[in-house]
């Protein structure tokens, strides 16, 4: 919105956005090196131990000799878009102004593609920092459709890899998690003007996009955290090679030995 080399000053530009000039030169500072390791190791247990919380992450890390408190631990998973697997009732009410759409692959037979397709954001660790991955993923034959990277957890980059993955099909439904990004008007809006019936899984449940979570697992098992990914440059190139190799070369055993790629392509096909 701030132009620093347009027609106006600066100064008259603050004034006409009701900002404080010294506003626009404030750069947030970035976690620490000692955090983002943390964070980092947090990520590796969260892939073995998804049902940890707060409490048994921080004494996890404590035998580890990780001196951290339980709302450091706590503050750096909300950062991080991690959520402890397990049921548990519904305890607090959805924004008034975010839809939650009820869950409809219970009971439901998905064995073609382009049926339903499903959502998901991870945490990408870096040497300085860290992003968000979102990937958008057919059920049936598991191939990834669309993928983005972000160093902020909005909707727009989730927005973003929904319209590339629209580019080449549309779906019956769309299933997602209750993350704020999916919630958001403007991804339920973009959703739902495709056509396509939004299902989300219950809070705190992530089997029920179970097929994208093994993706982020073998994805950081096999490419991220075998690579040193000094920035987003890096991972986007490393990431989009492991997808390649995924989707295309790696055999798939529920897939019968054949890629997620092939498997997609016949799939369309036949129908």
């Amino acid at each position: 919105m701030i132009e620093p080399d347009g027609p106006l000053s600066l100064s008259r530009q603050s004034v006409l956005l009701g900002v404080s000039r010294s506003s626009l030169y404030y750069r947030p500072k970035g976690e620490s090196a000692q955090n983002l390791a943390v964070m980092r190791r947090m990520d590796e247990l969260h892939m073995d131990y998804p049902f940890y919380g707060s409490r048994q992450m921080m004494r996890h890390l404590r035998r580890e000799g990780v001196t951290a408190g339980r709302h450091r631990v706590r503050r750096l998973m909300r950062l991080m878009g991690m959520e402890a697997v397990y049921r548990r009732p519904r305890t607090s009410v959805a924004n008034s102004e975010h839809r939650i759409f009820p869950y409809l692959l219970r009971d439901l037979e998905i064995s073609r593609s382009d049926h339903v397709w499903c959502a998901d954001i991870t945490y990408i660790p870096v040497s300085q920092g860290f992003f968000y991955l979102v990937a958008v993923m057919d059920w049936a034959t598991r191939h990834v459709l669309s993928w983005r990277l972000s160093n902020t957890m909005d909707a727009s980059f989730c927005t973003g890899a929904l319209d590339d993955a629209l580019i080449r099909a549309t779906p019956e439904i769309l299933n997602t998690d209750q993350g704020a990004q999916f919630t958001s008007a403007a991804f339920a809006d973009r959703v739902l003007e495709a056509g396509v019936a939004f299902s989300m899984d219950g809070r705190g449940r992530f089997l029920d996009n179970i097929f994208i979570e093994r993706l982020w697992r073998s994805l950081k098992y096999e490419a991220v955290y075998l690579h040193e990914l000094r920035n987003g440059l890096d991972a986007e190139r490393i990431i989009g090679s492991w997808i390649d190799f995924y989707n295309e070369v790696r055999p798939h055993s529920s897939l019968g030995g054949r890629t997620p790629g092939e498997t997609y392509r016949n799939s369309a096909r036949a129908a």
